[in-house]
């Protein structure tokens, strides 16, 4: 049994195998890998793309999604090893993910981090207790990195691109109101560094940097690909000559959960809104953001209605990549 937790844990054969299945699903909709088959989806944040695309396409596979808000609709689950539990939760994730291993084929998690200790975060406690526990595979639908978002972002680079192989990623960081999780960045870095991108990283300031762990297997796919990874504060460097452009805010690891004390290491991106004048210094790039995006802070109204931006089409592949996701792990032998 195998689950999809991080796109580090699969190779690139194994990952353009599940985007050459969704583009055959864009062609052929529908089927019936899932016939008689159910997954649970466990929603402890809130969703349009994901519970949309997993629901839908769980339906136009013949298969059947039971959707979940983990947040009130059933019982809190206590996740901690040797925990007592007298007060709060009241059930242990170990009864959680066999019951409900019993009556699905798979389970789906989306919980984003409580932004309170990334040192104990970052080991995605809550995904990682259901993945121990479960006897049916289990889908990162996000948590701190966002795999079936990087799997619909390069198949959408490559509808566009072809052979991305050599060619050069910019993931920027764009102004946001408030701090966001660094999931998506995480997630951008690992897939382009994987499929043979050069990848670059534009921060206000170096604090922005992401966790080693994601910066550190990026900087490995790189150095496995002949590529090169590099992280930098100027702009013009940072855009020069790049192929394709990413957009994305997060908040900066040093400062986690104490974002009133990084607004003024935030105030220095205050200019890194993607707009025509940045747009020009590329090889003519395509530019996409995972969506919700926030225009004309993120993204100026002139790019994202230009044909560069690739965010519908990165957000339709949603559907078409977790059909294909689905169908692989609900084959496998259980």
């Amino acid at each position: 049994m195998r689950h999809f937790l991080s796109t580090e844990d699969w190779s690139r054969d194994e990952l353009q195998s599940l985007i050459d299945r969704a583009r055959a699903y864009r062609e052929s909709p529908l089927g019936d890998a899932l016939k008689g088959k159910s997954i649970a989806l466990l929603f402890f944040n809130p969703s349009l793309r994901t519970r949309t695309s997993f629901d839908l396409g769980a339906y136009q596979l013949g298969g059947h999604a039971i959707v979940l808000d983990a947040r009130g609709s059933t019982w809190p689950v206590e996740f901690e090893e040797g925990a007592v539990m007298d007060d709060g939760p009241e059930e242990h994730v170990k009864e959680a993910a066999r019951v409900l291993s019993s009556y699905v084929d798979l389970i789906a998690i989306r919980a984003f981090p409580k932004f309170e200790d990334w040192t104990a975060e970052r080991e995605d406690p809550l995904i990682q207790a259901y993945a121990r526990h479960a006897t049916v595979p289990v889908i990162n639908m996000e948590t701190i990195v966002h795999p079936c978002q990087e799997l619909a972002m390069m198949m959408a680079m490559q509808d566009r691109m072809g052979d991305v192989r050599g060619k050069d990623f910019l993931l920027t960081w764009v102004p946001h109101p408030k701090p966001l999780n660094t999931a998506v960045a995480n997630s951008a870095i690992l897939m382009a560094s994987k499929f043979g991108m050069n990848v670059r990283m534009l921060v206000p300031d170096e604090a922005f940097a992401l966790d080693p762990r994601y910066m550190g297997a990026a900087e490995r796919f790189c150095a496995d690909a002949g590529t090169q990874f590099s992280l930098t504060t100027n702009v013009k460097e940072a855009y020069s000559g790049a192929d394709a452009v990413y957009a994305k805010s997060w908040g900066a690891l040093p400062f986690y959960g104490k974002w009133e004390e990084e607004a003024p290491l935030r105030a220095k991106g205050a200019g890194f809104m993607i707009d025509d004048a940045k747009m020009a210094m590329t090889n003519n790039a395509v530019v996409s953001h995972c969506l919700p995006m926030r225009r004309n802070v993120k993204i100026a109204d002139s790019v994202v209605d230009s044909d560069a931006f690739l965010g519908l089409q990165e957000a339709e592949n949603r559907l078409h990549v977790q059909k294909a996701l689905m169908e692989s792990l609900a084959g496998a032998e259980r």
